[in-house]
């Protein structure tokens, strides 16, 4: 049986095990996942609480069904594109802006963002930089990162040398070196009043409102890779999200 801790629906942990299993390749294109009836056979549980797993992970890109055949994982290349495409476009980053970065990465002390990230040590890896769209900085990003994360990145020169402008993102350069890829993240929105700093920067005056966007990143295996602390002029950036019902 699956073990269901507590607040998680059977179909949420199913849900979970099958996509580590998928993000680690353990389905490589043309391998079909097991059937419905393979999987409530295993577990233990009803066929409708599988399909409902199935269905979490249809709407997320991950598998696709074929009639006649069966589900199978979707190729990585459209993939990468469903999952980093919708979590970038938090950020709304697109092709025709830029990353500019103003504080190179360095290791220091930062007990908040430590503490966050769920470290049992104060030392942090950050960096921090402005996204920007025809020279007009809109963004202001605060990354970071546990130390052994951001050792995987020190010889990036994008991160590293100063005023080196990039069209990637941060999790872009990580998901090809952290030995578990990127599953999810963590936001939440507020706004925050701009610092002397963040005005410096983004061109505003210091007290100005600012659109503040918080994301945690976490690995499949349930590590907490990177801390993202994001402030927006609100004139140059919009949010938005589409909701809709989940499946009965």
């Amino acid at each position: 049986m699956l073990e269901q801790p507590q607040r998680e629906s059977t179909y949420l942990k199913l849900a979970r095990e099958l996509r580590t299993a998928i993000l680690r390749h353990d389905y490589p294109e043309g391998v079909r996942l097991p059937t419905e009836a393979q999987l409530a056979e295993h577990y233990g549980i009803s066929r409708q609480t599988v399909r409902r797993a199935f269905q979490d992970l249809v709407a997320e890109g991950l598998v696709h069904r074929v009639p006649g055949r069966g589900t199978f994982a979707t190729p990585r290349d459209e993939r990468y594109l469903r999952q980093f495409g919708s979590v970038d476009d938090l950020m709304g980053l697109s092709i025709d802006t830029r990353m500019h970065v103003v504080t190179p990465l360095h290791r220091r002390v930062d007990v908040d963002a430590a503490g966050r990230l769920g470290l049992h040590t104060d030392q942090v890896h950050k960096l921090a930089f402005l996204r920007l769209h025809e020279d007009t900085a809109f963004c202001h990003t605060a990354v970071f990162l546990p130390p052994a994360v951001g050792e995987l990145l020190e010889s990036v020169p994008e991160l590293i040398e100063p005023s080196t402008p990039s069209a990637s993102t941060v999790i872009g350069f990580l998901d090809g070196r952290l030995p578990e890829p990127i599953a999810e993240a963590e936001q939440s929105i507020t706004v925050a009043e701009a610092t002397p700093e963040l005005a410096g920067h983004l061109g505003c005056e210091p007290g100005r409102a600012l659109l503040r966007i918080d994301r945690v990143y976490q690995s499949v295996a349930g590590q907490l890779v990177e801390l993202a602390i994001s402030h927006f002029l609100p004139e140059h950036y919009s949010y938005r999200v589409r909701l809709r019902r989940s499946g009965r």
